[in-house]
């Protein structure tokens, strides 16, 4: 695959994750501001916070669903073919102590720099390209999902 697409698609999961690059010279699609991709959304927030339920759902259980769909996407670039899941219970988290939120986190933060790796050294075909921008436009849209209810609380 061409580098210069490779490296757009690393440009938009950091920005998904990490929100638009220091110092900020504007965005792609999430806000302007330092921190406005998912860890930054997510800093700083409780294990109570993250045990919130809004719209009948956690913070945590968004995050580890996000950590649980790029899992599934680092099994299908390392082997070749999805991992087995099972993806109602990656809504199961109606509460988290702060171990388990601090797992969560370090959990998606790992998939995420695992995920990263692998773009620069999986050998790209159509499959493969769809699974990679498919987990950058599902982690963005749990993204807007988490913005949406930090704001109905």
């Amino acid at each position: 695959m061409c580098e210069r697409l490779i490296n757009s698609i690393k440009t938009m999961v950091r920005e998904t994750f990490e929100g638009p690059p220091v110092p900020v010279k504007g965005s792609w699609f999430t806000n302007s501001e330092p921190n406005s991709g998912i860890f930054g959304v997510l800093e700083g927030m409780t294990c109570e916070q993250a045990s919130m339920s809004v719209h009948g759902t956690t913070f945590a259980a968004q995050t580890d669903h996000i950590r649980y769909h790029m899992w599934g996407t680092n099994g299908i670039l390392k082997n070749g073919k999805q991992p087995e899941m099972d993806w109602g219970k990656s809504w199961e988290i109606h509460s988290v102590d702060e171990q388990q939120w601090k797992r969560i986190q370090d959990g998606l933060r790992n998939e995420y720099f695992t995920l990263l790796e692998s773009i620069d050294t999986i050998e790209w075909n159509e499959q493969l390209a769809n699974e990679v921008l498919s987990s950058l436009a599902h982690s963005a849209y749990h993204l807007g999902s988490i913005r949406q209810m930090l704001k109905a609380v």
